[in-house]
Parts: structure tokens; sequence; C-alpha cells
């Protein structure tokens, strides 16, 4: 008998890109991109009402899910190898290579630690397209009556996102639909 192969893409239960989102074997989810508001220069009582209105969304949605993620890629695993070779290497000229290595990454890290990415997300269990549609709609306009700067993200967006998350790319490159389909040129026949 013969062995079924896993993919990466069956492991996580990821099935396709759909036009709300993305289908999973467990549910449809629909994702919506939020512009961060900065805090540090909002008074209190602006915070308090930020915070009421959040909470009001979600008391309105009671399904909407909060996703931060890092816009960027994390160095914290790169950061803890480079200490541990530090604390093992001999050489002058390596622990020098090193220790520049690891200021690069420190200096890095501290210049993206603020870009941050915030998203609401939805789930749809067994709702058909249009009812979808429906809800989708109604959730955009729920975010935006209770004060937030959000849109529906694209299937580019979403790929970005996705990649970010499963360390596939550092800074969010465009990823294509079909991996290594850039080296070749499928729409020029040869003549042989």
């Amino acid at each position: 008998m013969a062995k079924k192969k896993n993919s990466v893409q069956g492991l996580i239960g990821f099935e396709r890109f759909t036009r709300f989102g993305v289908k999973t074997d467990k549910a449809e989810i629909a994702f919506f991109s939020v512009e961060p508001t900065n805090i540090s220069v909002l008074s209190a009582a602006n915070i308090d009402t930020k915070i009421h209105h959040l909470m009001m969304l979600l008391s309105t949605i009671p399904d909407l899910e909060i996703i931060a993620l890092d816009s960027c890629e994390c160095f914290d695993s790169n950061k803890i190898y480079v200490k541990e070779r530090l604390q093992t290497e001999h050489n002058e000229g390596v622990r020098k290579l090193l220790q520049a290595d690891y200021s690069f990454l420190d200096e890095i890290q501290a210049e993206m630690s603020s870009a941050r990415q915030f998203m609401f997300s939805i789930r749809f269990r067994r709702e058909k397209e249009e009812q979808i549609f429906n809800v989708v709609n109604r959730v955009d306009k729920a975010i935006s009556e209770h004060g937030f700067a959000a849109r529906r993200m694209t299937k580019p967006e979403i790929k970005r996102m996705l990649a970010l998350y499963f360390g596939t790319s550092i800074s969010g490159e465009e990823i294509s639909d079909i991996e290594g389909s850039e080296n070749f040129d499928l729409g020029v026949s040869e003549d042989v």
C-alpha cells in the first residue's frame, strides 16, 4: 500500500484562495487589514474611546477575531544561534564576524520592532457564497462605523501575511501561485 505524501498545505489545512479570503479544511476565512492607530499621541480620553469602540465592535460581531503580526520576519532565532556560536567560538576573527552579525540583527530588529500588522478575520463554516458576501459587507460596514480604517485583504496581501507568518519570506515579497513558475516562460513554445 502506497503512503500518501503530506504537503505543507495539507498539514495546515489550507485548500485554496477564494473570492473572500482562504478556504481551509475547517472553514473559509475573510481577512480585513486594519490601519493601526498611534496611541502614544492620543490623550487618555481618546484611548478610552478607542477601547470602547473596539468593545462595541466585538459585541456587535462576536465572531470577529483580532490578529496582530509582525509585518516582517522576527530575528530572535537567528540572534540566539549567533549568541550560542559566540560562546563556543575560539577563533577571534570568526568571533568578530559573529559579533558584527549579532549587532546587525539587533539593529534591524530594533528598526522593525514597530512594524506591526493588525487584522480582523471572520470564519464561515457552512455558509453559501451569497451569505458570505452579505456577512463580509456587514462586517466591513460595522468596522467602519466603529471608527476603524479597515479594508478587505486581497489575495496578494493574504499570501504576504501567510508567508511572513510561516517564515517563508523575510520582507513579504510577492510569492507566485505556482512555486518555480518565475523560472519558466510557459506562454512561449519553442520550435524543435
